[in-house]
């Protein structure tokens, strides 16, 4: 059994051809952020059958998350497939995900290809994790070399398209709620390394990814968009639990900072000095939250669900 699990928040200009993507063959799990665009209204009409939250309060992407995962285990799925409000399936995207999945059981996430709308390019942003980590070079050398793999590890992708097993969600939980929005996937992948298990992505399953023509504002400094920026970062970085050392490591962070505020003291660069006062003072608040993540995320039962 598998649910196919959505997190939905004012999403009417995808939801429509997102919905339609999905088999009906699997079961259909929609966790409302508490939507003011009709989202709620649409599902109603046009997937009855679904079984909807809907919630009073934007959860956040992860916890929604959460919670459509729990009520899938706790109806029987062997498997979840989360996919973005904002991401369609081709057909029999998640059959050749399932197929690898048990020819190989070390994978705690299987994701498809992500690509652009028609199919024009692969989604910038899945293109740059590729190159990042060198499996595009990967590739791109086995295919001149007629010998393509099936599925190809990587460290991180992001949770637009992911399928995950009960055993795997059972062993490393659900989505950190000291993440609200952003920030969460790449947790969850630090967090499935960890626990020895490996990351792929399949040739021949694709989905679109339809945010090319997003605008993205971009962020002032000194703005409290900048310290939330950075608040999530330090979570990512500083919540990886393959990190050793962490009080340690962290505590010499916070020296080399001190040293260089009381420099910016001296210097009179009072704007340099108050924007590195704030970040030792959000770091100091976040520690005990980070240990406590930490913590949880070593431990291999279903954390958070």
């Amino acid at each position: 059994m598998l649910s196919v699990i959505i997190v939905t928040y004012n999403g009417m200009q995808w939801l429509e051809r997102c919905l339609a993507s999905v088999p009906t063959s699997y079961e259909l799990v929609i966790v409302d952020n508490h939507s003011t665009d009709g989202t709620v209204a649409f599902i109603e009409e046009n997937y009855p059958k679904a079984k909807l939250f809907k919630e009073k309060q934007n959860l956040g992407f992860g916890q929604a998350n959460n919670k459509g995962i729990r009520y899938a285990l706790n109806q029987g799925a062997d498997y979840v497939y989360l996919l973005n409000q904002d991401a369609y399936l081709e057909a029999n995207t998640i059959e050749k995900l399932i197929e690898i999945c048990q020819q190989d059981h070390t994978f705690g996430i299987l994701s498809p290809f992500h690509y652009t709308d028609g199919f024009k390019a692969l989604d910038a942003n899945f293109l740059m994790y590729l190159e990042r980590y060198g499996v595009h070079q990967q590739i791109i050398m086995d295919a001149n070399e007629d010998t393509l793999k099936n599925v190809y590890e990587i460290p991180f992708v992001n949770a637009a398209g992911w399928l995950l097993t009960r055993a795997v969600l059972k062993k490393v939980g659900g989505f950190d709620p000291i993440f609200f929005h952003y920030g969460e996937d790449r947790n969850y992948c630090q967090r499935v390394l960890y626990h020895q298990l490996k990351i792929g992505i399949v040739l021949g399953s694709a989905m679109i990814h339809d945010r090319e023509n997003r605008k993205v504002e971009p962020i002032k400094q000194y703005s409290e968009k900048y310290y939330e920026e950075f608040t999530r970062y330090a979570k990512i970085e500083w919540g990886d639990i393959n990190l050793a050392d962490f009080e340690s490591k962290f505590d010499r962070k916070l020296t080399y900072w001190k040293s260089l505020q009381r420099k910016a003291f001296l210097q009179f660069n009072f704007i340099k000095y108050n924007d590195l006062k704030r970040k030792l003072r959000l770091l100091k608040i976040l520690y005990p939250q980070l240990q406590q993540s930490r913590l949880q995320n070593k431990k291999t039962y279903q954390s958070y669900l």
